[in-house]
């Protein structure tokens, strides 16, 4: 049987601001199976975003494993972690993060700007994944261009160009109107369910989770057990 794609294991992390420690996480286990769409809801302040920056090796435990695709991510330098993630980890962000100066197509070939593939190959990849995401008519449109939920599609696309492994989605919809909100999620259940891609979603709606096949909850750092995914 297959190593689990994400291992967590009795993890914490503190912050200290002001002279206070704030504990954003407090021993949380986890673990996703390969395939998985996994979504994380809880309140704003709960953990939910720094979790998901641990698995993507944006930050640092302070105790516990974070074991991702067999690699524990404390084990690696600050660039073999970057090179890390942009091999295996695709991130959507809330606020798209696009570059404004750079078209879509340019914005979802940075990640491959990174690789070893000719023009002509990250041409073809980025060319697929726009499509996927239904916007291979915006290709040459830069963000201003488009509207907030054609953005989070670039984003997407993006976040999907380089093949990775696992998805990470903080809040993907948080920014948007119900219904471009509703094709962001419809776009990730077909990553999952046809491309059998691995995500994890962090929201605090229950609809948005409702696409997931698990739910869990964060409560001030603490993960509560399993609720049944609404399908």
């Amino acid at each position: 049987m297959a190593a689990p794609i994400v291992q967590v294991r009795n993890v914490s992390k503190r912050f200290t601001r002001d002279g206070f420690e704030i504990v954003a996480l407090d021993r949380v286990d986890l673990e996703l199976e390969v395939g998985d769409f996994f979504a994380l809801m809880g309140p704003s302040g709960s953990g939910k975003s720094t979790l998901l920056n641990l698995l993507a090796g944006i930050d640092r435990v302070t105790e516990g494993e974070v074991i991702v695709l067999g690699t524990d991510l404390a084990r690696l330098s600050e660039s073999q972690l970057a090179s890390w993630r942009n091999s295996h980890i695709g991130y959507i962000f809330q606020t798209f993060n696009l570059v404004p100066v750079l078209t879509a197509f340019e914005n979802v070939e940075l990640p491959l700007l990174l690789t070893k593939l000719s023009k002509a190959e990250r041409r073809k990849n980025v060319e697929t994944a726009l499509e996927l995401v239904g916007l291979a008519d915006r290709m040459h449109h830069q963000p201003k261009q488009l509207s907030g939920g054609q953005e989070q599609r670039v984003a997407i696309a993006r976040a999907i160009v380089t093949d990775p492994d696992l998805i990470l989605a903080d809040e993907p919809t948080g920014n948007l109107d119900a219904r471009s909100g509703e094709e962001i999620l419809q776009i990730l259940s077909t990553l999952n369910r046809e491309m059998k891609k691995t995500i994890m979603l962090v929201t605090h709606d229950p609809h948005a989770a409702s696409f997931a096949s698990e739910q869990r909850h964060l409560e001030k750092g603490v993960l509560t057990e399993a609720l049944a995914a609404v399908s």
